[in-house]
């Protein structure tokens, strides 16, 4: 015993991790491809691993394969039935643990626990996600809406005439409609000074 204690001391009793895939199994009522789901069991280490599932609720759920074994760098299958679909389950969480252990030994070297409930709908639970997010858009909008509201009366009493900015901006515009447009060479005006007709439609748009 000393000397397996040596060789393995990283197997140490409930420590060792568990891979399994998915961690949640979600089964739709009204989908009947929902109602049998499969578990993939993970064993990356060196050597091999026999694993167990056990259920809160057994009677609600049909394990093909609860026990078996993994070979070192394998995966494994375990496909759990929902036999008992009725509505007063819906929403209800049970759950798995699906324990392993090394195969020479009896005591559970890892654990994973992995949650199961029952929905009434695919296309409800589709249609609550689609609401929720819409709900929070409009929420978004309604606060963004509600802090400009609550700005807008400071900049009205802060500028109450215009803004040397404003006047500033107006001249320069005012300038540079003036200004010959490009492709006018019978000018007094330097080249460098002409504008093109897109620069001149901007300066009438901040014009306006």
């Amino acid at each position: 015993p000393m000397q397996q204690q040596k060789r393995q001391p990283e197997l140490v009793e409930g420590n060792l991790p568990v891979f399994v895939f998915p961690t949640e199994l979600i089964f739709y009522a009204d989908d009947q491809s929902t109602h049998k789901q499969v578990l993939t069991l993970y064993n990356p280490y060196e050597f091999a691993l026999k694993f167990k599932v056990l259920c809160t609720t057994p009677n609600k759920y049909a394990v093909v394969d609860a026990t078996g074994a993994v070979k070192p760098q394998c995966c494994v299958d375990i496909v759990i039935r929902h036999r008992d679909v009725r509505a007063s389950y819906y929403g209800v969480i049970d759950k798995f643990r699906l324990q392993v252990s090394e195969q020479s030994q009896r005591k559970a070297l890892g654990k994973k626990e992995i949650i199961a409930t029952l929905l009434p709908s695919a296309k409800e639970q589709q249609q609550q996600k689609e609401e929720e997010e819409k709900r929070i858009k409009e929420h978004l909008t309604e606060s963004v809406f509600f802090e400009q509201t609550l700005c807008q009366p400071e900049n009205r009493t802060a500028s109450s005439g215009p803004s040397l900015l404003t006047v500033f901006l107006g001249v320069v515009c005012v300038a540079a409609l003036m200004l010959p447009t490009l492709g006018e060479m019978e000018s007094l005006v330097p080249l460098y000074l002409h504008l093109s007709v897109n620069q001149k439609l901007v300066a009438a748009y901040v014009l306006g």
